[in-house]
């Protein structure tokens, strides 16, 4: 039995588990999109896709953007055991509560993209990225609804369409999503700097 599971069991905490359910830690050297295995009142289990995030003391975010402050009590493999920095409403935790409607996971970047829509190229900048789709800024403006092709160097090629527009930024929905284990080791390749930027990719908008 690990100590997080016998630290558990001595306090009592029932335990729960979430399978599935994709949540991201924070450190200073960026972003690892991990699954919750377990969780209690004080502490979880969590499983990651790649190599773990370092550091004893991390930071957990939700899909809805509550964030949990975490010690690490022990790592095996690919999974991590942690205790919360005081006990959480397992209740909240589980049903991520937003006034916003539900989405995805999703992780903050600033990479150089190509983006092909009408038989036209164009030079983007990837902002943040999801399972199912990606917000990435460019000097003009596509029409809603239009097709497009996201190119990204580090990640497979994808297909979607506009679903909004603010301005230069730009919202796409993903014809296929990518399943969590994939979203994790590409989004670890972009932000640990195993995956090239293109040369010459400006840093903010394009002409």
């Amino acid at each position: 039995m690990d100590n997080l599971a016998l630290a558990d069991e001595r306090r009592g905490a029932q335990r729960h588990s979430l399978m599935l359910r994709a949540a991201k830690v924070l450190t200073p050297t960026g972003e690892f999109v991990c699954s919750v295995r377990e969780v209690s009142a004080t502490g979880l289990r969590l499983r990651f896709y790649h190599a773990q995030p370092p550091g004893q003391f991390l930071l957990l975010e939700l899909g809805n953007g509550e964030r949990y402050p975490l010690e690490v009590v022990w790592r095996r493999d690919d999974l991590l055991g942690a205790r919360f920095g005081e006990p959480i409403d397992v209740s909240d935790f589980m049903a991520e509560p937003s006034p916003f409607e539900r989405r995805k996971l999703r992780v903050r970047l600033n990479r150089g993209a190509l983006l092909t829509s009408g038989g036209r190229d164009y030079r983007a900048r990837l902002l943040d990225l999801s399972q199912q789709g990606a917000r990435i800024e460019l000097g003009s403006q596509i029409d809603p609804l239009a097709t497009v092709r996201l190119e990204v160097p580090g990640i497979p090629l994808r297909f979607g369409h506009v679903r909004w527009r603010d301005g230069f930024a730009h919202g796409l929905f993903f014809d296929s999503a990518l399943r969590l284990d994939e979203f994790a080791r590409h989004v670890f390749a972009l932000t640990q700097g195993t995956a090239p930027d293109p040369a010459g990719a400006p840093e903010r908008r394009y002409a």
